[in-house]
């Protein structure tokens, strides 16, 4: 098989668990908690590392935002072998009574965005893998990380969801507010759309460091990267419980 056209991988360059950052930076902060991590491809936005954890074989790889650029990121790297892919990224909260900054474990979004279309129809629901969802609700418990679960609404422009925008934010919201909605990011819908038709796992954890309707609470640079930290470790643990699954003990 040839070399993947936009992220340069090939087969044998990554695990069976794939974490993927949106920054391409993240890319490499994921990758330092692996033991022994190794650049395998590099070419734009998409940027892959793979080491071990456990002795299990883990790599990391860069999507750039939103959910087209994920979407070719996942399509590539599940034809290069991976079999679990789980989004590790950030957002912004909508409710009042999540911690900030919070670490969301997301179990299904609403599909504001086109690319998840581009595989089922309007309407078809947008769900986290239950394996991926137990094992990282479980690894938190473990590791003595408080994560939320729930839901993301996922939307493809960032300025007209997010507290930079010049628009009313929180009436564009409401109905997702209302509806008990956690958060507000972009690629989870597509992460769960793509994974589930070509029958593979998909993920999505999110680190937020505030919420839009406290727009002057933030959580400072420290506080977001030992969440991010938090995260990732959560993410190791679950990528040896799904090796578990797939190959036992």
């Amino acid at each position: 098989m040839n070399k993947q056209p936009y992220t340069h991988l090939m087969p044998g360059d990554v695990g069976e668990t794939v974490f993927i950052p949106g920054d391409v930076s993240r890319a490499k902060i994921i990758a330092d908690h692996f033991d022994s991590p190794e650049a395998v491809a590099s070419h734009g936005q998409f940027n892959t590392f793979t080491g071990t954890y456990k002795g299990i074989k883990v790599s990391t790889t860069s999507t750039g935002i939103g959910g087209a650029a994920a979407a070719i990121t996942i399509e590539e790297l599940i034809r290069v072998g991976a079999k679990n892919i789980i989004r590790i990224g950030t957002g912004g909260m909508m409710q009042t009574w999540l911690p900030i900054p919070g670490i969301l474990v997301i179990t299904a979004a609403v599909t504001g965005d086109g690319t998840s279309r581009s595989y089922y129809p309007a309407g078809f629901p947008a769900l986290a893998d239950l394996d991926i969802v137990e094992s990282m609700v479980a690894s938190a418990g473990e590791l003595g990380v408080e994560v939320h679960p729930g839901l993301e609404w996922s939307h493809d422009s960032f300025y007209a969801g997010s507290q930079l925008s010049k628009l009313d934010i929180l009436e564009i919201e409401k109905p997702w507010i209302d509806s008990g909605v956690l958060i507000a990011s972009q690629e989870a819908s597509t992460v769960f759309a793509v994974t589930r038709a070509r029958k593979r796992r998909g993920g999505t954890i999110l680190c937020s460091g505030g919420c839009h309707q406290y727009p002057d609470r933030n959580a400072t640079p420290e506080q977001m990267a030992k969440a991010i930290s938090d995260a990732t470790r959560i993410c190791l643990e679950t990528a040896v419980k799904l090796h578990q699954v797939d190959h036992g003990k």
